[in-house]
């Protein structure tokens, strides 16, 4: 569980770095990807021994994440780091729904109620348009909210892959299959490829350090938590992200935000509550 909040704090740093980057939003993606790789690369040889041939569910897993960035990283750029970073993550409601559908990880009352309460707070912050939300709210608000979608099959897959291989082969296979379909989408979109200055390579490196750090953490919790417990503690993303939006970007925090980002961790406490209580 330590982990998993770990690494959800740290991920909440990749819309600050997407922001920072000089290039268009697809390609953001492909930067994060290609520079995680010469990490991924190693840990799993080390992890392994080799690098073995891909899972089919880790290379649908990279399928996944490349639309799951490219959705998200164009809410970014159209609407707050708040809004596009809570709509983005209301993923326990798909996610707990595909679970309980599929891998019948059937939920506890209390975790239920949890998933209310969290996706409740997530909501009174992304409809409190305060601050600086962009240059097309409505427009980010639904490619983030998009988003969700394929973050939670994502993290079905991941989880499903991470009980016959280790975090950093599915890591590795699943950045390496989403690499050329962010590079492919940001010639197709017409998007800057390259940076412009030495601050936006540095952007560029850390999304790659992030996705290692963070995206890492969370593939190698849910090796060892239920999907659905990973869906709603990821959500203290947002709460971290909103801070670094208001520090950096003078996104101001309304005081139903505040309210909605309390209201979020509760439920996070909640849901880590259920499954203690179901283990």
């Amino acid at each position: 569980m330590a982990v998993l909040v770990f690494g959800a704090c740290v991920i909440a740093f990749s819309p600050i770095l997407v922001r920072l980057t000089q290039t268009g939003p697809a390609a953001a993606g492909f930067w994060r990807l290609a520079f995680a790789l010469p990490f991924l690369g190693p840990m799993t040889q080390r992890a392994g021994g080799r690098i073995a041939a891909p899972s089919r569910l880790a290379v649908v897993a990279g399928v996944m994440f490349a639309l799951d960035l490219g959705f998200w990283h164009y809410g970014v750029k159209y609407t707050s780091v708040a809004n596009a970073t809570v709509l983005s993550n209301l993923t326990p409601v798909v996610v707990t729904a595909f679970a309980w559908l599929f891998l019948k990880e059937r939920p506890r009352a209390l975790f239920l109620a949890a998933v209310a309460l969290a996706l409740a707070g997530a909501w009174l912050m992304a409809s409190q348009q305060a601050g600086a939300v962009g240059i097309d709210p409505p427009r980010g608000d639904a490619y983030s909210a998009t988003t969700a979608l394929w973050y939670a099959l994502y993290m079905l897959l991941v989880g499903a892959a991470r009980r016959r291989e280790t975090a950093s082969a599915v890591m590795f296979w699943s950045s390496l299959a989403g690499a050329p379909l962010m590079l492919a989408a940001a010639v197709l979109l017409g998007e800057r490829i390259l940076p412009l200055a030495v601050g936006g390579w540095a952007a560029c490196v850390g999304l790659g350090l992030v996705h290692v750090a963070g995206q890492g953490s969370i593939a190698w919790a849910m090796g060892r938590l239920p999907a659905t417990t990973a869906s709603v503690v990821v959500l203290v993303q947002p709460v971290v992200a909103a801070g670094l939006g208001w520090l950096l970007f003078r996104e101001s925090i309304s005081p139903l935000q505040a309210l909605g980002a309390g209201v979020a961790l509760a439920g996070v406490v909640l849901a880590q509550r259920a499954s203690r209580s179901r283990t």
